[in-house]
């Protein structure tokens, strides 16, 4: 026994496992060996720089809160409202470090993600309808970033919208070639993307030059005047907060093999969530940094006529030339280069989010150019048939309305993951404290409330300027309230329903009939032992490495 502890404790703080690698673990290893990696081991031993081998999760998910659809409202709350929106982003980003965290958590200490977690605890029919809306906030994500691509293309090569509409849905499927190299280097890439985006837009602010005093009351001052400015704001809170993102985040901390300790649950947990700070950080840092560039240029008083236009309807197309025309033609180049690095970073993302949907769901898998194929004809038909038909401006409505679909989504993935992490039957220890649970579910409340507000009010207004005479209005009305009042029940279902599948965290410590328990969904599961390392899961760890095999015996010693 002392022996192994010695071995164990002789090992380094954590190792890449891979079916060529050899034996020798020397202290002059790197900590992390990018090289053929298969999966990523974290050692037993508790150390700060395990935080190292957590690192890249956060990243993946931080670009859902950078991508096209972010970048479009963001130049429009600039443009229409100068600085005075910039509190929803803190808002928001605070609220997508919280429940990014829960999402994080709950993968960690069950060894389950969010979806399958979906399909053991509900219903078949609930599920299914579950399913079909995560569908499609997969699919509402994928048609900002097709647009978003395509202006960028538009914007350095001159290719027209609706041709970069058919290119970018042949470009991801070269970028999903990377995962063959290993998930670490998928990882770094994606990081890379997110600082080349950071540069380029902090480069943005040096140009723009904004009123600090201005951009600071903006994000500690909340406000909410004008026309328009509810739906402004509605669309930011969508673009931020995406429930697919919910999904993907409690998958991907799957990749990671941890230990099944007390400690070692804990220790990637905190890891885990100050991973996803620092990567969503950044992400703020590049929103408030939109928003402020977009509000310096639009607030200009030297704007000629033409430009003056485009800030009063502005979308991604039109930023290029008015950043070119006020600022100069590199920051018009740097702003393409970073849409394009913000698309196409976030089609590698979305996809990996609709696999673990369907085979969360569904019990489904498919190879992930075949799924991304799947996914991305469907964001392209829509994206294709508004460019042709109505021009970049239509296409950059469609991506407002993509945004609003996500925020009305929100509630149907982030109450389920409210639910699942405060249930003693499935978190054990590590449900959330009455705190977090407090904290959690006032902003659940909050964003259903305005959500419900919003679209009552809206087509309340569409109605009355519909021209339509009276007899037809009454029956809108009717059935238009009868869909909000199934969306209010739907939400109140999933929140007062109780909890009815009992998991709890798999530990080292767990008896063998704890273990049967956990285990006896048809989810799969690895064998047990002594050690009982149940991560990574193959099944996540394949998805994301098909042409990798990984070990079911990783080399420790």
């Amino acid at each position: 026994m002392n022996s192994a502890g010695e071995a164990r404790d002789a090992q380094p703080q954590f190792i890449t496992s891979h079916t060529n690698r050899s034996n020798s673990n020397g202290p002059s290893e790197p900590l992390i060996d990018s090289i053929d990696v298969d999966q990523i081991v974290i050692s037993e031993k508790s150390s700060w720089k395990n935080l190292f081998a957590y690192m890249g999760p956060g990243f993946l998910v931080s670009i859902a809160y950078i991508d096209p659809g972010n970048f479009e409202t963001d130049l429009q709350s600039g443009a229409q409202y100068k600085y005075e929106l910039l509190w929803i982003i803190l808002i928001a980003s605070c609220a997508a470090l919280v429940i990014q965290s829960l999402a994080a958590k709950l993968g960690v200490v069950t060894g389950k993600h969010l979806a399958e977690h979906c399909r053991a605890e509900y219903e078949k029919v609930p599920n299914f309808i579950l399913w079909m809306l995560a569908e499609l906030a997969v699919i509402a994500c994928d048609i900002p970033e097709v647009i978003g691509t395509a202006f960028a293309l538009n914007m350095l090569f001159k290719i027209p919208v609706w041709i970069g509409v058919l290119i970018t849905g042949l470009s991801t499927l070269m970028l999903l070639l990377l995962q063959q190299y290993g998930v670490r280097k998928l990882e770094l890439f994606i990081s890379g993307l997110v600082f080349l985006m950071a540069a380029c837009f902090f480069v943005e602010l040096g140009y723009a030059k904004p009123n600090s005093s201005e951009v600071l009351r903006g994000l500690f001052v909340p406000s909410l005047k004008g026309n328009g400015a509810t739906a402004l704001a509605i669309s930011l809170l969508g673009a931020m907060v995406m429930p697919h993102n919910l999904f993907l985040h409690s998958a991907l901390v799957l990749s990671r093999k941890v230990p099944r300790s007390v400690r070692g649950i804990k220790e990637a947990i905190t890891f885990y969530t100050l991973e996803s700070a620092f990567a969503l950080t950044i992400a703020f840092l590049i929103n408030v940094s939109i928003i402020s560039v977009s509000g310096a240029v639009c607030s200009s008083d030297t704007l000629d006529p033409q430009d003056q236009a485009n800030c009063d309807d502005l979308d991604l197309n039109k930023a290029s030339f008015l950043l070119k025309n006020v600022l100069g033609t590199w920051s018009s180049k740097l702003f393409a280069v970073a849409l394009l690095a913000s698309g196409q970073s976030s089609t590698i993302t979305g996809t990996y989010a609709g696999q673990y949907v369907m085979q969360g769901f569904l019990d489904l898998r498919m190879k992930p150019w075949l799924r991304n194929l799947f996914t991305r004809t469907l964001a392209i038909l829509p994206s294709l048939i508004v460019s042709v038909i109505g021009g970049s401006a239509a296409a950059g409505k469609l991506i407002i309305i993509a945004s609003m679909i996500l925020s009305f989504e929100l509630p149907f993935a982030l109450v389920p993951l409210l639910k699942f992490t405060s249930s003693n039957t499935k978190m054990g220890q590590y449900t959330n404290s009455v705190i977090i649970t407090a904290l959690t579910w006032i902003i659940g409340s909050f964003i259903m409330i305005i959500n419900t507000y919003f679209l009552a009010s809206s087509f309340t207004k569409l109605l009355i300027h519909s021209g339509l005479n009276t007899v037809a209005k009454v029956f809108a009305g009717i059935f238009g309230f009868l869909g909000l009042l199934i969306y209010v029940v739907a939400v109140l279902y999933l929140t007062f329903r109780k909890n009815r599948k009992s998991t709890q965290p798999l530990l080292q410590q767990s008896s063998d009939a704890e273990l049967a328990s956990v285990c006896s969904s048809d989810l799969p599961a690895e064998g047990t032992n002594g050690t009982l390392y149940h991560l990574p899961r193959e099944d996540i760890t394949s998805m994301q490495l098909p042409n990798g095999v990984p070990d079911k015996d990783p080399v420790l010693s």
